[in-house]
């Protein structure tokens, strides 16, 4: 039996996680889950919880993952999981066994616990070919969104998209010429959807496009806010870029 520990902030894909694992594999039990930094590296410090096998979502509510290795000692192996695949190669050097993109494949799934039984030595990985891989199933984003509105079904296209953002449980899309309408999918779904050179979540209630930016301005804590091109009408989304994904914000809209 395979003791796992979860870590992930997202109740919805922590749910997802635990369906995955418990429909493709009778071995593995989780025994605890955490939702953020302090609480996965409190856990972790406990003598008495010794999983088999983590696995760790990178953006957590307190920061990025990566923290947890400076502050505790990480024996179990660990598969990470994001809806990014910028962070692979720190991923590697962190010592992750695998490197899951979200939504998570079935065959990707059992890949990463075969390589946690051993049966496949994840000690030896090629990164090069790993990298490849994640693009693979990515070199092709969302063109359009279809809008049901009513009788009628709008087509936008993902080159006039402003930016998206949640507002209570409703997720909008807003043009670059002001129009918002409200869509069916989550942030979580679009996120992995959209060009990530062009796309960017700023929080867990915003995705901004790189033509949407007009200039930013420094806030105390380290956190940036952001002036739109496009204003949409009848709301007020927030447009700050939470301090854990300031430097990355900067160096993708640097590109």
């Amino acid at each position: 039996m395979l003791n796992t520990f979860i870590i992930e902030d997202e109740p919805m894909a922590r749910k997802n996680l635990e369906r995955a694992l418990e429909e493709n594999f009778d071995d593995i039990k989780p025994i605890g889950s955490a939702s953020s930094i302090r609480e996965a590296v409190q856990w972790l410090k406990n003598p008495a919880n010794r999983p088999d096998l983590i696995f760790m979502d990178v953006e957590l509510s307190d920061g990025k993952c990566f923290e947890i290795f400076r502050q505790v000692d990480v024996e179990a192996p660990v598969v990470m999981t994001t809806a990014y695949d910028s962070y692979a190669v720190k991923a590697f050097e962190a010592g992750s066994v695998d490197y899951l993109l979200k939504p998570i494949e079935p065959e990707a799934l059992k890949r990463a616990v075969e390589r946690c039984r051993g049966g496949e030595d994840g000690s030896f990985i090629n990164l090069e070919k790993v990298l490849k891989s994640l693009h693979k199933d990515r070199n092709t984003y969302r063109e359009r969104f279809l809008i049901s509105l009513n009788d009628r079904i709008i087509p936008v296209r993902s080159d006039e998209v402003a930016y998206f953002f949640s507002e209570s449980k409703d997720s909008r899309i807003v043009t670059l010429d002001g129009t918002t309408y409200t869509m069916d999918s989550s942030l979580d779904t679009i996120s992995t959807e959209v060009n990530p050179e062009v796309f960017f979540r700023i929080s867990r209630k915003c995705i901004i496009s790189k033509d949407a930016v007009g200039c930013i301005t420094k806030l105390s804590g380290g956190r940036l806010l952001l002036e739109m091109k496009t204003k949409p009408r009848g709301y007020s989304p927030d447009f700050t870029v939470s301090r854990a994904r300031v430097d990355d914000f900067l160096a993708w809209l640097d590109r």
